[in-house]
């Protein structure tokens, strides 16, 4: 394929007719390459991403995947998918055409990565993101062969055990901050609801019902490259409805009335995440409770009324799981077993249908 000289500049450039990915006919330019290869090989990269051509390498179908998931990725989602594959897949495939990576490949990949020491849920999130790249090639790319189907997921989906406070613990912790001030009534509202931190910075006076005692979760707040990001929850389920004690409506009223002439959709909590991270680690230190993060106050709510005996399914609708296995994979450790129960209550049926049976 042929590039040109721009004189005057002392660079190289390219220039081509090429068909996109539905057939129509476009003509495309590139200036500004230091050599002639470099010019070539943008333009065979081009064409075989605006075919969709699976000779294409990794590092160029990323761009295509990204601009595919751009109606359906979240900007935060975006940001953290981008580093992961940044940090942890294009420095072994990114020259790598996507039809010439092997199961092989992807085993070795993962034998790589495993040797940083990563956390196994850690580990599940990278190969997530490969997993993801070569699923969204087979099923709109007619990629031939998928790899990572012939090859076991490394890490593990859910952590081995949960970081959490027990009641004693965030009584204790509680205890230590000013009774209805600002991070008082946070703590409050994340252990009481076991509402996600980004959910609960998101709160407006228009999202609590004081008369029926109910807290709306239609949105979540973040902040990302010096700007506040209010969006839509995590997932659909996550948008819900959770039913509040009244200590805790009141404590919510008492200072939220407090916030004079603060209009309804306007947030009432005007600070960062990190702010609340800090909080939380300086007040645990002072009350001597062990180090959590901010999430694992969700925990908390969760081993909380699991200790009360609250089913999964309540535990699912509170925490706006998509599923019940969620809730299940991440909590069902948590539940005192059942089965010597289960077997008595048969003992007893058994005993009641035929008294005499013992006698056999």
């Amino acid at each position: 394929m042929p590039a040109y000289k721009d004189e005057k500049q002392n660079t190289w450039y390219c220039q081509f007719y090429y068909e996109d990915w539905q057939g129509n006919k476009k003509k495309k330019k590139k200036r500004g390459f230091k050599t002639k290869k470099e010019a070539q090989e943008w333009e065979n990269n081009y064409k075989l991403s605006a075919n969709a051509n699976m000779d294409m390498l990794l590092g160029t179908f990323v761009e295509i995947y990204f601009r595919d998931k751009s109606g359906e990725l979240k900007e935060r989602s975006v940001k953290n998918k981008r580093y992961m594959i940044d940090a942890h897949i294009l420095p072994y495939f990114e020259n790598k055409p996507m039809n010439a990576i092997t199961p092989s490949d992807i085993i070795q990949w993962q034998n790589a990565i495993r040797e940083r020491g990563y956390a196994p849920t850690y580990l599940r999130m990278v190969q997530n993101q490969l997993t993801a790249l070569f699923t969204h090639a087979s099923n709109i790319y007619n990629l031939a062969n998928n790899p990572c189907k012939k090859v076991k997921k490394m890490g593990k989906s859910d952590a081995d055990r949960l970081d959490f406070w027990t009641k004693e613990e965030y009584d204790k912790f509680i205890s230590g901050i000013e009774k209805g001030s600002r991070y008082y009534v946070i703590f409050e509202i994340l252990f009481w609801t076991g509402c996600r931190e980004g959910e609960m910075l998101a709160l407006t006076k228009s999202d609590i019902d004081f008369v029926n005692n109910k807290l709306s979760i239609t949105k979540t707040y973040y902040r990302t490259d010096k700007r506040d990001i209010i969006t839509t929850p995590k997932t659909e389920q996550s948008v819900r409805v959770i039913d509040i004690p009244e200590f805790l409506k009141q404590e919510i009223k008492e200072y939220v009335d407090r916030l004079y002439e603060l209009p309804d959709d306007e947030r009432i909590f005007p600070i960062v995440a990190e702010a609340v991270q800090h909080k939380l680690k300086r007040e645990a230190e002072k009350a001597g409770v062990k180090k959590i993060r901010v999430h694992d106050i969700r925990h908390s709510h969760v081993a909380y009324l699991i200790h009360q005996g609250v089913q999964p399914l309540i535990i699912k609708e509170r925490l706006g799981h998509r599923d019940i296995k969620i809730t299940l994979n991440t909590y069902g450790h948590l539940y005192p077993s059942q089965q010597r129960q289960v077997a008595e209550m048969l003992n007893r049926q058994r005993q009641k249908e035929s008294p005499n049976s013992g006698n056999c």
